[in-house]
């Protein structure tokens, strides 16, 4: 796909992607902003997303532009792109898109059937980013550009460790380090620093948490009068299920935190001998094998004793994601 082949003849753009926006999420849709911007300067291109991480409002170029109040005076806009995620995942975006004339859906989750009028949805591909990267005239690129697009190929593949990172991605990543961004401190500010409230949160789930299937699962959770206690937000329970999978003999991890009494915020991940994906599908949610997300309506004990054998199932058959 050449994007500019979509929106070329585009006098208003808008662009989102999902709630509770991560790394690939921010840094796919500012890239695009800042590209489309620049190759088109007689459009309106407006980024709508949620609020994110300090570290992430530090990092990303642009990130200032970005209207969290999902407010606007463009009744229709020519075009919306929904990167990073399927239309339901929009939240207060999704009236826009759907107004749009031309809806174009990019992502990288083998969920997301495409939900657009154009659709590039492409699983084995490392984040969106990358995907955002081949559409993009690399004559038009630019040192914002590139560090958005690194950045999110960071935090979607945790530093190039993950398995959904391929030769291609590692090509595209070296050539953007190439514009000269200092590419060693993003990784650190982006992906391994921490607030003291984050290490806190992350200490008490270590501490709290809870080995099951002879000890090849671990479990933690963070109801919402911890949270309150620390002072803590959504964006500060980022990357504890990564932590947590880390545990020798561990090869999936469930992390939750509560956001409404008996409602809950849950992220999967595993080390390969289990599909976490079908499991947050198990709730309406998605994501990929390794690393998935679902919201469910239940108690903590009910959402563990509904996963575990599923979990058990996949352990048993010996698969490898």
């Amino acid at each position: 796909m050449n994007i500019l082949d979509e929106v070329k003849n585009c006098r208003t753009i808008g662009i989102s992607g999902h709630i509770r926006p991560d790394g690939d999420c921010v840094g796919s849709c500012m890239a695009m902003a800042l590209y489309l911007e620049k190759a088109l300067p007689k459009a309106r291109v407006d980024v709508f997303l949620g609020t994110f991480s300090e570290a992430l409002q530090k990092n990303i170029a642009g990130a200032e532009k970005i209207h969290h109040e999902y407010m606007t005076d463009v009744e229709h806009y020519d075009a919306f792109l929904c990167l990073d995620c399927e239309k339901e995942r929009l939240g207060d975006a999704l009236d826009l898109f759907m107004k749009a004339g031309k809806k174009i859906n990019i992502d990288h989750h083998r969920t997301n059937s495409g939900s657009g009028d154009v659709n590039y949805v492409v699983p084995t591909a490392s984040s969106t980013c990358e995907l955002v990267y081949t559409t993009l005239d690399e004559r038009l690129m630019d040192v914002n550009i590139a560090r958005n697009l690194y950045i999110g190929m960071v935090t979607d593949t945790g530093v190039f460790m993950y398995s959904n990172t391929g030769r291609q991605t590692m090509e595209i990543a070296g050539k953007l380090m190439e514009f000269g961004f200092d590419f060693s401190a993003v990784v650190r500010e982006v992906f391994y620093e921490k607030t003291y409230v984050q290490q806190q949160i992350l200490g008490r789930a270590l501490l709290e948490s809870i080995r099951f299937l002879d000890g090849r699962c671990i479990v933690s959770m963070v109801d919402r009068r911890t949270m309150h206690f620390y002072q803590a937000t959504s964006s500060d329970m980022d990357g504890i299920a990564s932590e947590l999978v880390h545990t020798e003999g561990v090869c999936c991890s469930i992390f939750m935190y509560e956001i409404e009494p008996m409602t809950y915020k849950v992220s999967l991940r595993s080390t390969g001998e289990v599909d976490v994906s079908k499991l947050a599908l198990l709730y309406g949610g998605g994501g990929h094998a390794r690393a998935a997300g679902c919201t469910c309506n239940a108690s903590y004990h009910d959402i563990i004793n509904n996963l575990a054998p599923y979990i058990e199932e996949q352990l048993n058959a010996g698969v490898h994601v």
